[in-house]
């Protein structure tokens, strides 16, 4: 096996994918996503899926460069012998999705405050109570079976199944998971899975009975999400926008 396939790739290749997963680093730190230098991103930039963009080992989400993103292939087996390799927990979950589950090709993975507290729960399932919850309805895989921390291989293979088709996942015990075909696509949504969580969280705590939606207004209700796909990508422009006005080094 060629242990080195990625570099004969240009480090410098696929820029706009380089600037705009840079840019969801610096989203999530202003939104209070990331956990230290402990959370990753990816996007995969070949064709079937395997070689993939990724946040360097242990650095801080508000300081990360499109220039400065990792370029790996998830078939590559000495990655994680080289001087500059990634975060084991990284290279675990991102390497083993990108390499088993095609159709996520941006993988987002943080630990944020609702969405982990949500995780927490016995029963972490999105309770349809509002449209924002509607639209995750027997949209997101539930994964149960936390082991520690994600540093090896039976582990991430784990987690593509739980994934599966899905590209929505609560990790029990963990965190959240977001995966869609763009960055801007993949961003919206971990977006509004913590909003989601945020309002499940606050109305949890009132201690009230809630409101559930019916099974018939929740599907149409998340169908009807899907009508609404382009204003992803004008989000995330938007959101780019503010970078731009205010730190603009993330795009170098």
């Amino acid at each position: 096996m060629n242990l080195s396939p990625v570099r004969a790739i240009a480090p410098m290749n696929h820029w706009q994918e380089r600037v705009d997963l840079a840019a969801a680093f610096r989203l999530a730190a202003q939104l209070d996503w990331h956990e230290a230098v402990g959370n990753h991103f990816s996007l995969a930039v070949s064709d079937d899926g395997r070689q993939f963009l990724l946040n360097p080992r242990w650095r801080h989400f508000s300081t990360i460069r499109a220039s400065e993103l990792l370029l790996l292939d998830s078939d590559d087996a000495g990655t994680m012998q080289r001087a500059d390799a990634p975060d084991p927990s990284a290279w675990c979950i991102h390497g083993h999705l990108h390499r088993y589950v095609p159709h996520a090709r941006c993988v987002l993975h943080v630990h944020p405050p609702y969405g982990t507290a949500l995780a927490t729960l016995a029963d972490p399932s999105i309770v349809p109570i509002d449209q924002v919850t509607a639209k995750f309805y027997n949209r997101v895989a539930i994964d149960q079976g936390f082991a520690g921390i994600a540093d090896f291989a039976e582990e991430g293979e784990r987690l593509a199944r739980a994934l599966g088709s899905y590209r929505h996942m609560i990790l029990g015990n963990h965190g959240v998971l977001c995966t869609g075909a763009t960055v801007a696509e993949t961003f919206d949504e971990l977006y509004f899975l913590e909003r989601a969580s945020r309002t499940l969280i606050l109305a949890y705590s009132t201690g009230r009975p809630l409101r559930v939606l019916t099974a018939e207004i929740a599907e149409r209700t998340a169908r009807g999400w899907e009508d609404y796909g382009n204003a992803a990508f004008c989000h995330f422009a938007e959101l780019k926008r503010g970078l731009d006005a205010r730190d603009p080094s993330y795009a170098t």
